[in-house]
């Protein structure tokens, strides 16, 4: 007696395109159901060494394909754990957690003109895909529990499918596909051997064709091969079957170790960090093999948070098979697996940037994020990370020059012991800031922080080689004997402000900006610039705004301490309205003064708030009269409350600890 059922709403849009669309490369269907019964077969190979109450041990963990082209049909079966009338239900009933309108929307943009190749599959609904080329398709699976029965499922592609019992002596699964008219070439042996060398030649377990004896794919642990007989061609194949990513790979590392642990390893760095929509693998982490056996399909335990974004495989001869997958990582081998992986991919990329520095900088520009979080969250592995940035610097002022923190020790002018660097929102903004005047007159190298997670690596990265980072904007940094001043002769025909005078002016600046200033003082390094905000707080917290702004997250404005030079025409100028008796347009620029140099240290929190003032100076100094200017409406930049604690890319940091940082899972 067979039980029908209804389609889920989602399924019914997605067979709807499936079975309408015009696609070219229909061939996929294949990929995704020997995809999905390799995956079966790892599974019961898994159930097999754990549990040892499984149907039919003895039988041979393989994939079939049965072509009849009389019939005009095509049967996929598998020696896998096969499913219950449950599984059938839920597995080939409803789309896998992964997005089904997101799915549905990327079908739809395929069959209006893009590329359909990497569509299929990559949310869950690789089996779905049978219906490109299928009037109907029946399923008929026995589960590996040996108190289960055969159940069959069957759907036309229309809202509906049916389950019932059925028969089938061994376990596993047949999918019986009813092959379209005009898909009748998949009923070919030498169209299936094609489509299986281009598509499926890696996966592990064999796959016969009809009644042949021999294999059609080569089941080649590739990770296990010398790499002296590997072609690069082998290696870009074997990720885009990994991952569906194909774009293909920035670079390869095929690792084989004999001590302290034997182990094989093909590890790739992908060719963007961008996430690829239609990647297989959604989930950061590597596959695990003990003995060419699948372990787990992505283990977080074998490369630190950090370098997350590396994909491939490990294959482990010393880790036992009979581990289970939720202890796994508890073993001693997996520790040491993680420490020599580590080193090993750090090592490489160290080479690489010595060897190959132009290929490391494109690797750098992908990943340098996650290298530099490694700096804050994994101190143990900060000297080797140390070596692996890249900064932009004021030695050239080209966005795409870059030097790493030894480049920059190697050329410190004379006195010179400190690592100076300005952190910034962004390249541009940053080379304009007035904090880098006393430094480019000296001819002192500043190094640009302008990535966002620039304010959180600094958290970790404190000094170099003995050498102590430092902020352009701190108050105390005194550069008195380092370097070589110049243009000290145009520095002295600019008169300053008198003493009395500029001393009244510094009052009323602190009168209209209160506390949101620690202090406001008189400049002993500013040449081209009015004012500027410096930092009395060296320490890592100072940045902690910049974090919470990143994350999104309400932040308080860091109070600092406001440098004015009274060399300069504005503060002259200033001080001449001040002393006239109509202080009214005075306080409207020391708000503007204020802002723009909130703005110039990228932290402003309202640039648009602005407006209205700029519109006010625009009108008086196009001859607008003071008392028809509404100067009161003009309010002043209030940033929210802070909040204590934020997430980096998923890396808990506390505001009130200096430099604490916690994996966050």
């Amino acid at each position: 007696m067979s039980e029908t059922f209804a389609f889920k709403a989602e399924i019914k849009q997605l067979l709807d395109i499936l079975v309408h669309s015009l696609y070219t490369e229909r061939e996929i269907f294949l990929r995704e159901l020997i995809s999905n019964a390799s995956d079966a077969l790892n599974r019961v190979q898994f159930e097999q060494l754990t549990n040892h109450d499984v149907l039919d041990p003895e039988a041979e963990l393989k994939i079939t394909l049965t072509p009849d082209e009389e019939a005009g049909t095509l049967t996929i079966s598998d020696t896998g754990i096969g499913m219950t009338a449950a599984d059938m239900e839920q597995n080939l009933g409803v789309i896998a957690h992964s997005g089904a309108k997101a799915f549905i929307d990327a079908m739809r943009e395929a069959k209006n003109g893009k590329s359909a190749q990497d569509v299929i599959g990559q949310f869950g609904v690789g089996f779905y895909s049978v219906f490109m080329v299928a009037d109907k398709v029946r399923v008929v699976s026995r589960s590996y529990q040996k108190d289960e029965r055969a159940w069959a499922w069957e759907s036309g592609g229309d809202d509906t499918f049916t389950i019932e019992e059925a028969e089938r002596d061994q376990r596993g699964t047949d999918i019986i596909i009813y092959l379209k008219e005009d898909a009748k070439e998949f009923a070919q042996e030498y169209t299936l051997k094609d489509i299986i060398r281009r598509h499926s030649d890696y996966i592990a377990f064999p796959i016969y064709i009809g009644e042949e004896e021999e294999p059609s794919n080569k089941q080649i642990a590739l990770w296990r091969q010398n790499p002296k007989d590997i072609t690069e061609e082998q290696y870009q194949d074997f990720y885009k079957m990994l991952t569906f990513d194909f774009e293909g790979p920035q670079h390869h590392m095929h690792i084989r170790a004999d001590v302290p642990l034997q182990f094989y390893a093909l590890l790739f760095i992908p060719g963007s960090a961008e996430q690829n929509m239609f990647s297989q693998r959604k989930e950061p982490g590597l596959k695990l093999y003990a003995r060419k056996v699948l372990i787990q399909e992505y283990c977080t335990d074998l490369l630190p948070e950090y370098l997350q974004f590396v994909q491939g495989v490990v294959d482990s001869e010393d880790l036992p098979l009979s581990v289970s997958r939720e202890s796994v990582q508890a073993t001693r081998v997996m520790a040491n697996l993680k420490k020599t992986l580590t080193t090993r991919v750090l090592s490489e990329l160290k080479r690489m940037a010595k060897n190959d520095t132009e290929k490391y900088i494109e690797v750098f520009e992908s990943f340098g994020r996650f290298l530099k979080q490694g700096v804050t969250v994994s101190p143990e592995d900060r000297s080797d990370l140390e070596k692996l940035l890249y900064f932009n610097s004021t030695r050239d002022d080209d966005r795409d020059q870059w030097h790493t923190l030894q480049d920059y020790v190697d050329r410190m002018v004379e006195n010179q012991d400190d690592i100076y660097y300005i952190i910034g929102d962004d390249f541009h903004s940053a080379r304009r800031s007035p904090h880098l005047e006393p430094f480019r007159r000296r001819g002192i190298e500043v190094l640009y922080f302008t990535d966002p997670l620039d304010s959180f690596m600094v958290m970790g990265l404190t000094e170099y080689d003995g050498h102590k980072l430092r902020n352009v904007d701190e108050a105390d940094i005194d550069l008195t004997d380092i370097g070589q001043a110049q243009d000290e002769a145009d520095d002295a025909e600019q008169e300053p402000v008198a003493e009395g005078d500029f001393g009244t002016l510094v009052a009323r600046f602190k009168a209209v900006l209160g506390d949101r200033v620690k202090d406001v003082r008189e400049s002993k390094s500013l040449v081209g610039s009015a004012a500027r905000l410096v930092s009395g707080d060296s320490s890592s917290n100072r940045n902690m705004f910049r974090i919470n702004r990143l994350l999104d997250k309400e932040y308080e404005l860091p109070v600092k301490t406001l440098e004015l030079n009274p060399r300069h025409p504005l503060i002259h100028n200033l001080t001449g309205m001040l002393g006239s008796g109509d202080p009214r347009m005075v306080d409207v620029v020391i708000e503007q003064l204020f802002e723009t140099a909130l703005l110039q240290d990228g932290i402003h929190p309202d640039p648009a708030a602005m407006s209205d003032r700029l519109l006010v100076l625009m009108q008086a100094a196009t001859g607008t009269p003071l008392d028809r200017l509404n100067l009161n409406a003009v309010t002043p930049v209030v940033a929210p409350a802070a909040e204590d604690e934020g997430v980096v890319e998923g890396v808990v940091v506390d505001a009130d600890d200096d430099a604490e940082a916690t994996d966050d899972d």
